[in-house]
């Protein structure tokens, strides 16, 4: 379960040099004004502690990471890791992903990647998860052309929903399996998240896809 209330945490967020503190002010700017280069910008919606967008930012300088968190006091975990280990391509933003266009503009993102997601299970909460319909057109409209959405999960459930609501969204799958860990071509290069690890180890397989417009 993911830590939500730890004392004073927003206020060091608000303090924190790796935190973009007005997000809306560099809309359409993420490449001059935060980063200072032309490279591709790829976004994580819910990154939790940080590690598989640490890990990334660190195997690929080329490319500006930005990891999106709700919860302030799982993002200052994030937070302390940044600084034993400063990334100049990461940067961390606080907010609900429903804001998402309000933050980028179209076309500006080149991947979007979703880890884990909370499955909003009640059938009246569909519209909150981060794969339907509602949040896969909010991502069309900040996707270049080519721009991709990855999504890993060991909720089949909550896959199957997501594969059911790409093609409605106008998305096409790329690359699709029900079980990443012995799906070679998928696995080269997959970064490990904590809660793939440890459902993983657990039995559990890993469902993923790579869709595209």
């Amino acid at each position: 379960m993911r830590l939500r209330n730890i004392t004073g945490s927003r206020e060091l967020i608000a303090e924190n040099k790796y935190v973009v503190h007005e997000p809306e002010l560099c809309k359409g700017k993420w490449r001059q004004d935060v980063f200072h280069n032309d490279n591709p910008i790829h976004i994580e919606i819910g990154m939790g502690k940080g590690r598989f967008i640490m890990q990334l930012a660190s195997d690929n300088p080329e490319i500006n990471y930005i990891g999106i968190e709700k919860y302030s006091s799982v993002l200052l975990r994030a937070i302390q890791k940044m600084e034993l280990n400063e990334l100049p391509n990461l940067v961390f933003i606080r907010m609900d992903a429903e804001d998402i266009e309000d933050i980028f503009d179209k076309d500006e993102i080149d991947r979007i990647y979703l880890n884990f997601s909370d499955p909003w299970p009640k059938d009246r909460h569909a519209k909150r998860r981060l794969m339907s319909q509602n949040f896969l057109n909010k991502y069309n409209n900040i996707l270049k052309k080519e721009g991709t959405v990855e999504f890993k999960t060991d909720n089949r459930e909550l896959f199957d929903y997501a594969v059911a609501e790409a093609p409605a969204a106008g998305f096409n799958i790329l690359k699709l399996t029900y079980d990443l860990h012995n799906t070679e071509d998928m696995m080269k290069g997959n970064i490990m998240t904590e809660y793939e690890e440890r459902f993983s180890s657990m039995g559990n397989p890993i469902c993923k896809y790579v869709i595209g417009r």
